[in-house]
C-alpha cells in the first residue's frame, strides 16, 4: 500500500518511525470530457497568458505569491523544506483526550498508521492509549500545510484522522427554534426507538453507481436508458403529527422483524 507519509511520532521522548497510508479508495467511475459533435477528446493544457497561449510543461511550472498586480516571489520545493524544523517533519502528540471531546465536523480524512521501525514502542503507545480509552492529538506538517491529527485505536490498529482547524469551520446557520408539544417529542421517540438499529457497514453498497454501471453496458449495446421506477410514492401529509402516527404505523416493529426471522 503506498503511503502518504513518512516521518515519526513524537510521545515525550520517544521516537516512533511510521508511515501514514489512505484508508479508502475511490469507487467513482471516470468520464471522459468530449467535444458533442466530434466525439473527441477535450484535453485541459497549462498555457503561458502572456506568451500567445504556449503550452507550458509541468517541469517548467513553479509557486508564485503574487503580492501586488503582476508581481511574485517564487517558492520552490527547497523552499518549503527550510521553513519546517524537525518537529514539523513528524508527528508530534500535544495531548491526550477522550474522542467524545473532538466534535466530527472537524474530521477529515483518515490513515492507517503502520510503524517503520521502533515496533515495541508503537505498541506500548498503543495499548496504553486503548487501555484509558484516550486519543493523541498531535501537529504535523504534511506537505505544504500544518495539519492537525487525531491518533486513536480502532480494531487493536492506530489510525489518524485529520482535522480542520477552528478557523476553517463556518459558523453554522441560525434556525429559528419551534416549539415542540409533549405529544409530537413522544410520536418521535417512538419511531426513533422503532427504528434504531445497529451499525452493520457491509449492508450499505453505493446502489447508485451500480445502475451507472449497467446504464454503460445499455448504452454499449445500443439500447436506450429506462426511466427508474419509484420505489415508494410520496404521501401528503397535512401535519407533523399526522406524519410520525404514519411512519409508526408503517414502520416493522422489532417483534415483528424477530418473527418474520424464525
Amino acid at each position: 500500500m503506498a503511503y502518504s507519509y513518512k516521518g515519526a511520532i513524537e510521545f515525550g521522548l520517544v521516537y516512533i518511525p511510521v508511515t501514514l497510508s489512505s484508508s479508502i479508495k475511490q469507487n467513482d467511475i471516470g468520464f471522459n470530457m468530449l467535444d458533442k459533435k466530434t466525439m473527441s477528446r477535450v484535453k485541459y493544457k497549462k498555457t503561458c497568458v502572456d506568451c500567445g497561449g504556449r503550452e507550458v510543461k509541468n517541469e517548467d511550472i513553479v509557486k508564485g505569491y503574487q503580492y501586488e498586480k503582476d508581481k511574485y516571489v517564487v517558492f520552490d520545493d527547497k523552499d518549503f523544506e527550510k521553513l519546517k524544523t524537525e518537529k514539523d517533519k513528524n508527528i508530534c502528540i500535544e495531548s491526550f483526550l477522550s474522542q467524545s471531546e473532538v466534535s466530527p465536523i472537524f474530521f477529515d480524512k483518515t490513515y492507517y498508521v503502520k510503524p517503520a521501525g521502533g515496533e515495541k514502542a508503537y505498541f506500548v503507545l498503543l495499548n496504553a492509549m486503548q487501555k484509558q480509552k484516550k486519543v493523541a492529538l498531535a501537529k504535523t506538517v504534511i506537505g505544504t500545510k500544518e495539519t492537525l491529527l487525531i491518533l486513536s485505536i480502532l480494531g487493536g490498529k492506530m489510525i489518524a484522522t485529520s482535522l480542520f482547524f477552528n478557523d476553517e469551520i463556518v459558523e453554522a446557520p441560525q434556525v429559528k427554534k419551534v416549539a415542540v408539544t409533549k405529544k409530537e417529542s413522544d410520536l418521535a421517540n417512538s419511531l426513533i426507538t422503532q427504528m434504531t438499529a445497529k451499525f452493520e457497514p457491509s449492508k450499505y453498497k453505493d446502489e447508485y453507481i451500480e445502475k451507472v454501471k449497467k446504464a454503460i453496458k445499455s448504452k454499449i449495446a445500443g439500447k436506450e436508458i429506462i426511466q427508474a421506477k419509484n420505489d415508494t410514492k410520496p404521501t401528503k401529509v397535512i401535519n407533523i403529527m399526522e406524519a410520525l402516527q404514519k411512519s409508526l404505523n408503517t414502520k416493522p416493529t422489532k417483534k415483528k422483524v424477530k418473527d418474520a426471522a424464525n
